[in-house]
């Protein structure tokens, strides 16, 4: 009698545990649901504020507009100058107010640019003199800017601005990486 107790016991808790996995995922379903539906609402409300704001994106002091966007990312003030412009690949250089460091502006992610620097048939082997990427040592600092730390409008006013600074026009760049040489 005791053999049958333990079970029906045994199987009870075996089945009510059963029970209760089945219900926690379901939840488990209905709580992955219920956040890709708050997510698709987050886009489609920052899609339209952003729509919104989009028609009066300017940037009327490219320079300025580049400080506040590396005081934004580094969190500290730099008074950048601008020194050169290299157009390919797309790099921008400019110095701190106390000309202590070089700071490298371009779309180039660290691994794109030592993709450049392995690549056996280097286009960029003609500018090698000139252009910092491919002389950036291994432990520079690399800071990636985008919509993610510079707001909505990062990419609508990032061409205005580049535009601005080096005169050339850009229609596909959406983020900036920042590279501090000492």
């Amino acid at each position: 009698m005791e053999i049958i107790l333990a079970i029906v016991v045994a199987t009870a808790v075996i089945f009510f545990g059963a029970l209760i996995s089945m219900g926690n995922e379901r939840q488990r379903r209905a709580i992955d649901v219920l956040r890709e539906q708050v997510v698709l609402w987050a886009v489609q409300d920052l899609k339209i504020k952003r729509e919104h704001l989009a028609r009066d994106v300017r940037v009327d002091n490219p320079l300025g507009w580049l400080n506040k966007v590396t005081f934004k990312v580094c969190n500290c003030e730099m008074d950048l100058q601008v020194v050169e412009v290299i157009e390919n690949p797309r790099v921008l250089i400019c110095t701190t107010g106390n000309g202590a460091e070089k700071v490298v502006f371009t779309p180039l992610a660290p691994n794109e640019i030592h993709a450049l620097k392995r690549s056996k048939r280097n286009r960029l082997a003609q500018y090698a003199e000139r252009n910092p990427l491919l002389s950036l040592p291994r432990n520079v600092t690399a800071y990636e800017c985008s919509v993610l730390n510079n707001g909505i409008l990062f990419d609508l006013e990032l061409p205005l601005a580049w535009k601005g600074l080096t005169g050339k026009p850009v229609d596909d760049m959406g983020r900036l990486w920042i590279y501090m040489i000492s």
